[in-house]
């Protein structure tokens, strides 16, 4: 039998290479990609195994293609969510996982999906009604206050009361730490999870975790004593569906699967759309082409008409491709031997597609550091080459739905008001946690409204 072979990467210690991928990944995967080429080998913690990184289109292709039987991700793959519990959809595997995603699609996909349209900008127009002209902000916390309340009326169906505004007092306590990189270090680390009393990092989670757990568990027990089959939140629509042999879902499956959906939506769609924002407005040809066709709809358009512009569609996708908001698809774990790329990978290997490095590939994306919404609409890119929300069965389920509330959260804000950059200097990527989002953020200058704008430009049109 031929030799395992691993291959080839950086020979630094462990922790060098987990202190140079928590401090500067981007740098450090395009390093490594210009000296080892499409598939290369890590040792970072907390795991310190081999993790083969791979951004060869082909072999992703392979990798959300094998049976989950010989390559899974999962708890067993280093899916560990304190926050999310055993039974989110992240960290289970075959049949359970199975189970699950097929429970959870419909509520996310179509009809059922365009019905939060209306809600959306309903609660888009009232975050930034507060904003003033003349008066500078920073986009990221007005696009998580309208992405936290999105999920708590969509996903959660709560209406405003104690109840929603304690829910979202304890959320963006865990969700928007006041120290995130000891936050992430603890997440990163489980030797750091102790709990030395409610002052600790670790005892404060926990004691959050506890009253987020109290009152989705108080909302779930309502909704079960007084059941209302006219609701379409995405809560009661999971607690009606039935799997094949007609069971419900549990209590403790529909908190954790709130949870992840709530994780998984929150900070990655509020940070997608402050880099939208910032390259509408970096770039006025940009904004000039998106404003006529968000214009061409005219008043108050049916988000149906909003998500099927074409060049708002662009911009989103070259939004995600540039800068992904998730680096890396989900950790598969090796189970029998496998081989990719020539190399033959024993049990125990994790595998990792390589999201950023594969939507900066010069082949597929020429000048893939610049921001070009047109190479979306000169051609298609197969799952495999464009994969902002990962792939397989382990895609984002959230997709369409991330999707959607970015199209018509652009749409709204871009329709009322009209900004600029504070200021001129580019924003470069940076880690957030486990994200990548804008570093040090962004700042904008709301410097009219729009009405008068659009009245010129509907008479225009007609």
């Amino acid at each position: 039998m031929s030799a395992l072979k691993l291959p080839n990467g950086p020979q630094t210690h462990p922790w060098v290479q987990t202190y140079q991928w928590l401090t500067n990944p981007l740098e450090y995967m395009e390093a490594c990609a210009k000296r080892y080429g499409d598939i290369f080998t890590l040792r970072i913690g907390p795991v310190f195994s081999p993790q083969v990184f791979i951004s060869n289109p082909q072999a992703i292709q392979q990798i959300f293609s094998t049976d989950p039987k010989q390559l899974d991700s999962g708890a067993s793959a280093g899916i560990k969510a304190p926050l999310l519990g055993d039974q989110s959809l992240l960290a289970l595997e075959g049949k359970p996982h199975q189970r699950q995603r097929k429970l959870l699609t419909p509520p996310l996909h179509g009809e059922r999906m365009l019905a939060y349209g209306q809600l959306t900008r309903d609660i888009t127009e009232q975050v930034i009604s507060q904003w003033q002209v003349g008066e500078s902000f920073a986009v990221l916390p007005s696009v998580q206050t309208i992405s936290l309340e999105v999920i708590l009326k969509a996903v959660f169906g709560l209406v405003d009361g104690p109840r929603y505004e304690k829910l979202k007092e304890v959320l963006l306590e865990i969700l928007n730490p006041k120290q995130p990189f000891v936050t992430a270090m603890m997440f990163l680390f489980p030797s750091l999870q102790r709990d030395l009393g409610s002052w600790s990092p670790w005892g404060k989670f926990l004691n959050f975790r506890e009253q987020i757990d109290e009152l989705i568990y108080a909302e779930i027990r309502d909704r079960k004593q007084q059941p209302d089959p006219s609701r379409t939140d995405i809560l009661s629509l999971m607690m009606a569906t039935r799997d094949e042999d007609g069971q419900s879902m549990t209590d403790v499956e529909l908190r954790d699967e709130l949870i992840t959906l709530l994780v998984a939506g929150h900070e990655t769609t509020a940070t997608s759309l402050t880099w939208a924002l910032y390259w509408i407005h970096h770039l006025p040809q940009v904004r000039e082409k998106l404003l006529q066709e968000i214009d061409s709809l005219g008043k108050d358009p049916d988000p149906n008409a909003i998500l099927r512009l074409p060049y708002l569609s662009a911009v989103c996708s070259e939004t995600l491709r540039l800068y992904p908001v998730a680096m890396l698809a989900l950790n598969r774990l090796v189970k029998s031997p496998l081989e990719i790329m020539g190399y033959q990978l024993n049990p125990g290997t994790l595998v990792i597609p390589c999201i950023y490095l594969t939507h900066h590939r010069e082949d597929l994306y020429p000048q893939s550091k610049q921001f070009k919404p047109e190479r979306f609409l000169e051609r298609q890119f197969t799952p495999s080459e464009y994969l902002p929300f990962g792939g397989g069965n382990r895609r984002c389920i959230g997709m369409a739905f991330a999707v959607f509330e970015m199209k018509v959260v652009l749409a709204t804000v871009l329709s009322h008001w009209q900004m600029e950059l504070a200021h001129s200097k580019p924003v470069q990527p940076a880690r957030k946690g486990a994200l990548l989002g804008p570093g040090g953020g962004v700042q904008m200058i709301v410097t009219g409204k729009r009405e008068q704008n659009q009245a010129v430009r509907e008479t225009s049109l007609v």
